[in-house]
């Protein structure tokens, strides 16, 4: 019979506490083995993971195409740096520019970097093809973006905790509010060089914008010679029921910013695709990474586009989001006050007179459901795309009892 002497987590958490930065707050789970859509602690707990890595595990933990892929490369080669071509390079990016509709793909690392890139060559196309004054380029985003936490990234952040006291800051942004076409509109300028948008936004709580919207967008950056730059680094690859979260609206950007999933939850990899107009502004030495298209990297990517390329991850998360949220619907009016998303992917609003967004998810924690707060009381949910129906329904009744 194990009793709490025997637990590991406590020690585990403390040891995490003692000798690493406090930058995140984690619910107190160690993790030590997953499999699919659940995770089993330190001490043999099993939970179901509603989080998938903010996205980056759509395929579930340890996909064995994936995993695959990544056992065949490590007994290859890892690492050649970009002073060199390898066998997986071409590949990866062939299947990733088909998949986008698009002539080139710049491989990257992580989400922060490939919207650096964005914003890099946005710039540069700004200034060699649209003709925008030297130093005056500007982009607009919108209130409530996540993009990342690089420095020039935060700098036209509007969370607080993001960037306080990390100044001083980039400037060459203007921020308007999310799904405002007129103050859109308004904010355009001849320096505008794009408009970078999240076709939805994840840590603001999932927020889908009005319908037509991103239309409307597509239509004043082709008015105005501006190029529309779709961050899909959370949204995009499955996790909305379609490909890009964009393809909802039938929109297609000039610039799609790719991440986390690119990945299969086994390396980071990220990656800008655009066609040839765009891109095609860089030349050698003026952007890198030593480990942006590395072989492990590419060859995992390459098996993630050929899942992708089938339909059926894209055809699981529709189905099986519209039992999630019908669900999740179903508590509207029980504690819930409003349920957002699409997709494996919803925003779930809980009356704050009843708890915390942190309360909920502690709850859930200790019920075995994994989740994540952001903003007071809204939890997001965004389980891998490789769950049950039947673990979709334990999650939604775990909700329930816990608002009961």
């Amino acid at each position: 019979m194990v009793t709490d002497l025997d637990l590991r987590t406590p020690a585990a958490l403390a040891d995490a506490e003692r000798w690493t930065a406090h930058n995140y707050h984690p619910l107190p789970v160690v993790i030590a083995d997953a499999e699919g859509a659940w995770v089993t602690d330190v001490d043999g707990r099993r939970y179901l993971d509603f989080l998938a890595g903010y996205s980056a595990l759509n395929f579930g933990h340890r996909h064995p195409e994936l995993i695959n892929a990544a056992h065949a490369q490590l007994d290859r080669l890892t690492l050649t740096s970009r002073a060199f071509v390898h066998d997986q390079f071409a590949d990866f990016c062939r299947g990733l520019a088909e998949l986008c509709g698009k002539d080139l793909v710049l491989p990257m690392n992580t989400g922060a970097e490939a919207v650096e890139t964005g914003i890099k060559v946005a710039r540069k196309w700004g200034y060699q093809v649209k003709g925008v004054p030297d130093g005056q380029a500007e982009i607009i985003v919108a209130d409530g973006n996540f993009h990342g936490r690089t420095t020039t990234i935060i700098s036209f952040s509007t969370d607080t905790d993001a960037r306080d006291d990390f100044g001083p800051y980039t400037p060459g942004f203007r921020i308007v509010p999310y799904g405002d076409l007129a103050a859109l509109a308004g904010a355009i300028t001849p320096n505008t060089v794009a408009v970078l948008l999240e076709p939805i936004q994840g840590e603001a709580g999932v927020l889908v914008p009005p319908a037509g919207y991103f239309a409307g967008v597509r239509k004043l950056c082709d008015d105005s010679n501006v190029l529309f730059i779709a961050d899909e680094i959370q949204s995009g690859l499955g996790r909305t029921g379609k490909t890009f979260a964009i393809e909802h609206e039938a929109v297609v950007p000039d610039m799609y910013l790719l991440g986390k999933a690119l990945g299969g939850g086994i390396v980071p990899v990220s990656a800008v695709a655009a066609n040839r107009d765009v891109l095609g502004v860089l030349k050698p030495g003026e952007h890198g990474s030593t480990f942006g298209g590395n072989p492990l990297a590419c060859a995992v990517g390459a098996a993630v586009v050929r899942l992708l390329a089938t339909g059926e991850f894209q055809e699981r998360s529709a189905r099986l989001g519209a039992r999630l949220h019908e669900g999740l619907n179903a508590l509207v009016g029980k504690g819930v006050l409003a349920v957002r998303g699409r997709g494996l992917w919803a925003g779930v609003d809980i009356d704050p007179a009843l708890m915390t967004g942190r309360q909920v998810v502690e709850r859930l924690a200790a019920r075995g459901v994994l989740a994540k707060d952001t903003h007071g009381s809204t939890i997001r949910l965004a389980p891998p795309l490789v769950v049950t129906e039947q673990d979709l329904d334990h999650a939604v009744a775990q909700l329930a009892a816990i608002l009961a």
